[in-house]
């Protein structure tokens, strides 16, 4: 217990001696996890988006005039790949069609007849099929034209790996600078130290004990600078989300407030990690080196 209260003591006066650089780690510290759990919310909605885009993605393809469209649908289920069809009747692709121009539907009116093709509305497994499907379904006579989403879904998918290359990336250089940066606060506590320690070394002090001052000043630094990254990106998330929902409004982002949370969690657990090993290499380098015989 007393060794605790020493370490709690000598730690807060490390902090509080070094208040300028302490300052600056955590500022260090803390964008650094900051642009890691910026990257791992980049991934994880570009991997929900990729993931909505293929629940709804589906194949369009116009039938010509003549085509029976319950026995071309009976065809195309055939098809590898396809997960549902559904006929779409020219007055149902008029609906739709009106649906969608909303105020201006009324303009419809002027057509007269209804031009729209006949069409089959067909699911698919995934995004990469969505090529194939389409070479497939344009060798049936019965159709004259495919219309399908999947270079955009392909798009996407090659953009999410991507942004999980990025990230992983930028999650390996900014958790070394975060520990280089802690690592060189501590060794200079040390260093500021090294007579004090070089006398309670010889007089008996174990390493363990000469150590925890400095681990639990690294723990703190580290622990803080990862605590104001999880607040800072849990309030900045949620506006920059609503900005961008405004821009893409048809875009599903990832809204989930607890995930959010759990991430934060997740960074200040790693902050306090990160500290506790570059504090204990600084500590242990110099210890190992003043134990030495002369």
């Amino acid at each position: 217990m007393g060794s605790f209260k020493y370490a709690i003591r000598d730690g807060s006066r490390l902090i509080l001696r070094h208040w300028g650089l302490s300052a600056l780690t955590i500022l260090t510290s803390m964008a650094v996890f900051y642009l890691i759990g910026a990257s791992v919310l980049l991934v994880l909605n570009a991997r929900h988006i990729v993931s909505a885009l293929e629940d709804e993605l589906s194949v369009q393809a116009y039938l010509s005039p003549r085509a029976n469209p319950d026995q071309v649908a009976q065809r195309v289920r055939l098809v590898p790949h396809i997960a549902d069809v559904n006929v779409i009747t020219k007055e149902k692709a008029l609906e739709r069609l009106s649906a969608r121009m909303g105020d201006w539907s009324g303009v419809l009116e002027l057509l007269g007849e209804n031009p729209l093709p006949e069409s089959l509305e067909i699911k698919i497994d995934k995004a990469s099929s969505a090529e194939a499907v389409a070479t497939s379904l344009l060798s049936i006579t019965e159709i004259s034209d495919v219309v399908y989403a999947g270079k955009l879904a392909e798009k996407l998918s090659q953009f999410s790996r991507f942004a999980g290359q990025f990230s992983l990336a930028i999650l390996v250089v900014a958790i070394t600078a975060s520990a280089v940066v802690l690592f060189n606060t501590i060794r200079i506590a040390v260093y500021s130290k090294e007579e004090e320690i070089g006398i309670m070394l010889m007089v008996g002090a174990t390493p363990t004990f000469v150590a925890m001052p400095f681990v639990l000043q690294g723990v703190i630094l580290g622990g803080l600078g990862s605590l104001g990254a999880s607040t800072l990106l849990a309030l900045s998330y949620r506006s920059i989300i609503e900005r961008l929902k405004d821009l893409l409004t048809f875009v599903p982002f990832i809204e989930n407030r607890t995930m959010v949370i759990e991430l934060g969690l997740i960074l200040v657990g790693a902050g306090a990690t990160v500290s506790l090993i570059a504090s204990l290499v600084a500590v242990e380098t110099f210890t190992k080196r003043a134990m030495k015989p002369l």
